[in-house]
């Protein structure tokens, strides 16, 4: 008698499109056009290409056009088609797209920054261009007279720790990656002053975008991880770790607590934390791991005995999906009306990935 064959279940993840090929160095930042099957894209190489999709299904360059200096960055404006174009001198060139794509209009440029633009975005509603540079600068010109309206000199770099942002204003929180693998919920609107904290990358965070229809989150990796995130759960705040000399659970010292070693004649411990209460534990009392999705822990961490006993399977649940891009990603553009997104890796290839798998 044959045995019966089980269906397997669907696994439901992104379905990728197409690759664009062709940049001789990391693509730095890409777009894709609204409404169009084409991608903008900016690369470490000089170059400025706009991909528009052909007959044969192929992407290939519709404008290649070379910069004096390597591309770091780029903003687009579907509206008006103002390409800004952030380069590694310091300097901000604007173009002005065709409406059929095919050709590029040079504006002005602006000597904004001493060093590398690491951001710049048009602000349509102020004809405001606003950038950031490696030499610590905030500024912003007028996009109508090109003249420098203002400037901030920051403490730091601006691609400093936190490496995306991402915002969704009808629940009024901000979304923070950074370069410490964590991403980070930030109930600005509510006034809680609450910080949810969502691991789920073995690398820095790239990129983060946020899919405001169906509430979920895309977070993206340097280890090519694309995380999605249900934000429509009620999530816990990760409790803050209390200072012990000795284990909460079993009294025995941590092994800074000479005077209790010397009395009790016995060796001190390291200090471990449980993630679930925050409690200092040695390693005999928090042997056990378990995932706690609602603290944002999709990975297993460390918790004392008491707590993953507590731990209930409904709790351990997961809250997001996880899928693997098989590259690098140093960049990432979300189009929310058709659900695609695009990844760029180190690996000089341009990604298009249908997300409504996965994102609905």
């Amino acid at each position: 008698m044959a045995a019966e064959i089980q269906p397997k279940p669907l696994t439901r993840k992104p379905i990728l499109l197409q690759r664009v090929e062709g940049s001789q160095e990391v693509v730095n930042m890409a777009v894709i056009v609204p409404k169009e099957e084409g991608v903008i894209s900016v690369s470490e190489d000089r170059t400025v290409r706009v991909w528009l999709k052909r007959d044969s299904g192929q992407y290939w360059p519709s404008i290649y056009h070379a910069m004096p200096s390597p591309c770091s960055c780029m903003s687009f404006n579907p509206e008006t088609r103002r390409l800004s174009i952030g380069l590694d001198n310091g300097t901000i060139s604007e173009f002005i797209l065709s409406e059929d794509y095919n050709k590029m209009t040079p504006v002005k440029n602006y000597q904004a920054h001493q060093s590398r633009v690491t951001m710049v975005l048009f602000v349509l509603e102020l004809e405001w261009v606003l950038s950031t540079g490696q030499d610590k600068q905030f500024a912003w010109h007028c996009s109508e007279s090109g003249q420098r309206l203002g400037g901030y000199r920051t403490g730091a770099v601006a691609s400093g720790g936190v490496t995306a942002l991402c915002w969704d204003p009808v629940q009024r929180v901000l979304f923070s990656g950074s370069s410490d693998h964590s991403v980070i919920m930030w109930d600005i609107g509510g006034r809680k002053g609450t910080a949810i904290e969502l691991q789920g990358h073995n690398d820095k965070v790239q990129a983060l975008s946020y899919a405001q229809h169906t509430r979920q989150l895309i977070s993206c990796g340097g280890d090519g991880g694309i995380v999605v995130w249900n934000m429509d759960v009620e999530r816990q705040e990760t409790p803050e770790w209390l200072d012990s000399d000795s284990c909460q659970k079993c009294d025995q010292p941590f092994f800074w607590n000479f005077k209790q070693m010397w009395d009790s004649k016995k060796i001190g411990l390291r200090q471990h934390h449980c993630r679930k209460c925050g409690k200092a534990v040695c390693g005999k009392c928090s042997s056990k791991r378990s995932s706690i999705p609602l603290m944002g822990f999709e990975f297993e961490v460390r918790v004392c005995d008491s707590c993953h006993e507590a731990i209930t399977d409904e709790e351990r649940a997961p809250t997001a999906t996880f899928h693997d891009s098989k590259h690098n990603i140093v960049h990432v553009h979300f189009d929310a009306t058709r659900g695609w997104l695009l990844t760029s890796g180190t690996d000089k290839v341009i990604k298009l990935w249908d997300m409504t798998p996965v994102v609905s």
